[in-house]
């Protein structure tokens, strides 16, 4: 499977039979252990039916969050880009890096920009009603642990709906085959099986809206 970004202007939709899922990563390093699991994550939910499109966030690049710079020149394009996807898709697949016991900074600082609001634009519209799935990869002990536990709180504050299964891959330095798949399969496995059930959850409430 390979999955490029799109940079192209998408409209909302409403919940539908197949899944709509966007998956991305908090990183923008070109060779990302998270960039890499969340793929694996998107395998997972495209076999179960979903339509998943992956945005690399070194192809969205933001100014640092400033209330200021938006009153004068408004929602960077790239940040509109990024909350564009976000208002189009209902599940979220994020594999977050953590970056001294947290998450990161391109990851919050993406989360910032969407959360802002248009005119005439519900709150929070890029995130609330969302169902999300979140995982990590790390070179430490923990996998990235407790920058899920910050991100799984914010998320939350903005009204996505956190699925409570996740996975943190420790010592990722030495978990990746070279073309980027998990060397254990029963890691791989379970990180398949966290898009799998993202995509049925949301079908499953696609069906339980449209009856």
């Amino acid at each position: 499977m390979q999955l490029n970004c799109q940079i192209l202007p998408i409209q909302p939709t409403t919940m539908a039979s197949t899944p709509k899922i966007l998956a991305f990563a908090g990183s923008t390093r070109i060779d990302s252990y998270n960039k890499k699991l969340v793929k694996i994550a998107a395998d997972g939910a495209k076999a179960a039916g979903a339509e998943v499109t992956y945005i690399d966030l070194r192809d969205l690049p933001l100014p640092l969050f400033d209330e200021d710079l938006e009153a004068q020149e408004g929602l960077p394009a790239n940040a509109r880009t990024f909350k564009d996807f976000l208002i189009s898709h209902q599940g979220l697949l994020i594999a977050s890096p953590e970056y001294n016991s947290s998450l990161t900074a391109v990851l919050k600082n993406a989360i910032d920009w969407a959360s802002r609001p248009a005119p005439n634009e519900a709150p929070l519209a890029a995130f609330a009603g969302k169902v999300a799935s979140i995982m990590s990869a790390s070179p430490g002990a923990l996998g990235g642990l407790r920058g899920l536990v910050h991100l799984r709180s914010i998320l939350g504050n903005i009204k996505v709906l956190v699925l409570p299964d996740q996975i943190a891959v420790p010592k990722a330095y030495e978990a990746f085959n070279a073309d980027g798949t998990l060397k254990d399969p029963k890691q791989k496995e379970s990180i398949e099986k966290l898009g799998n059930d993202l995509a049925k959850m949301l079908r499953s409430l696609g069906n339980f809206i449209e009856n």
